[in-house]
């Protein structure tokens, strides 16, 4: 299977491990393993979320079951490993730099908070996968010198559009949350609308670049 690995998780879900490691490569497998699934469509499948080195499928048993979705996915995996690792695009995000611990984050850096929006804006970033809240994407990689870790006990509430930092990972919240990352500032990008067409504004794949406003 080419170092994909399919685990059973219960009755109703399967997921395919690639190598446990955060990489471009990995990840373009895992994106272009999930596209090739939803694709095709297959009678059961609820669900294919792609995830850093993994892809999770969630599946009605009565429609489908673990063995005959494993057959379908392994001659996937081998398409999957040739696949092209590219983004699908780059979208420019505006930040309104401040807040609650730009300052913290400064010292930990042990420089100024002008050379920490320097740092963060200097990468291009990769979106990794989406989760913990509608169209959170789990950007990466942070420069290591700003890469502070999270809280160690969590905000009860974040802003909408606050841009955190949590280790070598950035993020957006995209609707007001508890939330443990290190907020240095905000955008009025709306990451997740429900009434648009496609309600999420990144996608798994893409690029992402921090431009100060």
């Amino acid at each position: 299977m080419s170092g994909g690995r399919i685990v059973a998780l219960g009755d109703s879900c399967i997921s395919i491990q690639f190598a446990a490691i955060i990489d471009p490569a990995v990840n373009g497998r895992c994106i272009a393993l999930a596209g090739s699934l939803e694709a095709l469509r297959i009678r059961g499948i609820r669900d294919v979320v792609p995830t850093y080195n993994a892809v999770t499928v969630h599946f009605d048993p009565i429609e489908a079951t673990g063995a005959s979705l494993t057959a379908r996915v392994e001659q996937l995996i081998l398409e999957a490993a040739v696949a092209p690792v590219e983004a699908l695009r780059t979208v420019e995000i505006p930040v309104a730099y401040g807040g609650p611990d730009l300052e913290a984050v400064a010292a930990f850096a042990g420089c100024p908070e002008d050379e920490v929006i320097r740092l963060h804006m200097e990468p291009r970033y990769r979106v990794y996968m989406l989760g913990f809240l509608p169209g959170f994407a789990y950007m990466g990689s942070v420069n290591r010198r700003i890469a502070m870790p999270r809280l160690d006990t969590p905000r009860a509430h974040v802003a909408s559009g606050s841009v955190g930092i949590a280790g070598e990972q950035t993020g957006i919240y995209p609707c007001d949350s508890p939330g443990g990352w290190r907020v240095i500032g905000r955008t009025p990008a709306t990451l997740f609308d429900e009434a648009r067409a496609e309600p999420f504004l990144l996608r798994a794949g893409d690029h992402v670049t921090f431009v100060a406003v």
